[in-house]
């Protein structure tokens, strides 16, 4: 199956009410071909709800968003059974947490129980309410929003919890140019673009199955290696890469492939993919900190000790 066509429309459909965020609708894409999830972290006002809404939209997929506030409970997100007295049976009443795209936002404002809550449907699209287990919906995408800078009454997630994100991405403020298309495009009060779905939920499915056929030479897998293996040696990372990042990296590698419309992975795709997907899985030492080092200028520094595999 060709998915680039599709992969292109779906990508124009969403641009009608995101301007110049490329890069970011193309990680998004990546992650869904992935089955990967995504945690955005960027100030408020950027169009975080906007993007995920637009991407719902284009798939025809069922979305719900989730507002996280402390007063949030674990079963409101998996959802709980309850005895129905006419019938005499527990009835299953869904959490929030069963619809195929999911945005959960401002997740660090809620108590580490019920971030917990999502650990077990992130990784294993299943969650138990019970004792009994529930299948997630087919495609299953979460996406987290956080603030970066606004830290009172908030819950930092624990590194076993960012680990399981896919991609950590972040918005970033428009352009000049940008920021006046945007204004010409709220002028008026008129009701906003709605979009129209131009794929479904099993074109995502096929697209999905599609990345199995994508070919990842053993000369790029060491290098995928190399990458991880560089971030565990180094002095001032406390935590390097786990293994599930280097799996995160080679799929996302793929997923990159299979988007521009390759059926191969080349080293480009590798270091494209590097910074979204590795970051957020590194912890640094505090020495790193007083130096203004940071996850993103150590990956630089790894890119470009780690040598790159050259055609033969």
């Amino acid at each position: 199956m060709d998915c680039k066509p599709l992969l292109d429309a779906i990508r124009d459909n969403i641009r009608q009410v995101i301007v110049g965020k490329d890069r970011v609708i193309d990680h998004l894409l990546i992650s869904l071909l992935c089955s990967g999830h995504v945690l955005i972290e960027d100030m408020p006002g950027l169009g975080k709800t906007t993007l995920v809404s637009a991407l719902a939209a284009s798939l025809g997929c069922s979305f719900r968003r989730i507002q996280f506030t402390p007063d949030v409970l674990p079963s409101d997100i998996t959802g709980f059974t309850m005895f129905n007295l006419k019938t005499g049976e527990q009835e299953l009443h869904p959490g929030s947490i069963m619809h195929q795209i999911v945005l959960a936002d401002e997740i660090n404002r809620t108590s580490p129980k019920t971030q917990s809550a999502l650990l077990e449907v992130m990784q294993e699209n299943q969650v138990t309410i019970d004792g009994k287990t529930y299948p997630a919906p087919a495609p299953f995408m979460v996406l987290a929003t956080q603030n970066p800078v606004e830290m009172a009454g908030t819950y930092p997630l624990p590194e076993a919890q960012l680990d399981r994100f896919f991609m950590r991405i972040s918005m970033g403020y428009p352009t000049h140019g940008e920021e006046l298309e945007i204004l010409h495009n709220h002028r008026s009060r008129q009701k906003a673009v709605k979009l129209q779905a131009v794929a479904t939920a099993e074109d995502v499915l096929h697209m999905q199955q599609g990345l199995d056929e994508i070919l990842c030479a053993p000369p790029v897998l060491d290098y995928v290696v190399s990458i991880v293996e560089a971030t565990r040696s180094l002095g001032e990372v406390l935590l390097g890469v786990s293994p599930r990042g280097s799996i995160a990296l080679m799929q996302a590698a793929k997923g990159c492939a299979l988007l521009e419309g390759r059926r191969y992975v080349l080293p480009d795709d590798v270091q494209r993919m590097a910074a979204p997907v590795l970051c957020h899985r590194m912890v640094l030492r505090t020495r790193a900190g007083m130096q203004r080092q940071t996850p993103e200028t150590v990956l630089d520094a790894v890119l470009r000790a780690v040598p790159v595999p050259s055609a033969r």
